[in-house]
């Protein structure tokens, strides 16, 4: 049996940056992340024949479903904001891809592009349920350009989860809907780039500031966000706590360069010092 504290599923991600390839997707910020707040980790995901995460994800058992590709992005971000071409994807990710033996504490769904069955929240009905529905929340025409769409499955995803994890730019910028999604779920934090958040918890919405960081890239932010998150809230039950703490650990990752992004250990020490002070 394999007794987990943390198990993530959504796809590995070859990340276009100019001429070169970056391995990415909000399985391995969000992964890399729990390691680092010292959890058991594992992870479900698909890729192609060259996906390799042993460097990346090392001490973390990883399911790789074999596909005749990995998922691939080409992301550039503009005075606008993000904008995203899928090139590629890999398998979609069903229930029966998670091995009968794994047991997990908390179980974290981060689709990046449609890949997770929402039937996969089902799989562990005793586990704390983490979802970042950003993946859920997009779509890709014949060109492979990315738009936003409706959340199929929202209302039965949000009811399940223990805590939802987005940002105001995955709805559009949206209040209203951000408003509906707070009122059908237990916890919401909305993350609002360099303005902080918000955390939305019993009707009530609370506001955390941003913390000063000078941007190098963002890309990621929001997966270690979300995984911090997911853990300390876990952890403690204190929603605000939790809330500082990732914001804190996000604010840094966006000053170091893809991956270099994730925190280490004694990082997480820093932020949860800062939190005692």
């Amino acid at each position: 049996m394999v007794e987990l504290d943390y198990l993530v599923i959504g796809h590995a991600t070859n990340d276009l940056v100019g001429d070169t390839v970056q391995i990415g997707g909000s399985v391995v910020y969000a992964a890399r992340t729990a390691l680092a707040l010292g959890c058991r980790v594992g992870v479900i995901t698909s890729g192609g024949a060259g996906l390799d995460l042993s460097s990346v994800l090392e001490g973390a058992p990883t399911v790789l479903i074999p596909a005749e590709a990995t998922t691939t992005f080409e992301n550039s971000y503009t005075s606008e904001g993000r904008r995203q071409v899928i090139e590629k994807v890999a398998a979609r990710l069903m229930p029966g891809a998670v091995p009968a033996d794994w047991h997990a504490g908390i179980v974290h769904l981060g689709p990046v592009a449609q890949e997770c069955d929402s039937r996969l929240a089902d799989r562990f009905p005793s586990s704390f349920l983490g979802v970042t529905p950003q993946g859920w929340m997009r779509k890709r025409d014949a060109e492979g350009r990315v738009s936003r769409c409706s959340w199929r499955h929202a209302g039965r995803l949000l009811r399940r989860a223990g805590a939802i994890v987005l940002s105001d730019e995955d709805v559009g910028f949206n209040e209203r809907l951000l408003d509906h999604y707070a009122s059908q779920t237990r916890v919401l934090a909305v993350t609002r780039a360099g303005a902080g958040g918000t955390l939305y918890m019993c009707g009530c919405a609370r506001q955390f500031q941003g913390a000063d960081a000078q941007e190098v890239d963002p890309t990621g932010a929001g997966d270690v966000f979300a995984a911090a998150f997911f853990v300390e809230l876990q952890r403690s039950g204190d929603a605000w706590r939790a809330a500082l703490l990732a914001n804190c650990l996000a604010a840094k990752s966006v000053t170091r360069l893809g991956l270099a992004g994730t925190p280490d250990a004694d990082e997480v020490a820093g932020c949860e010092q800062t939190l005692r002070e």
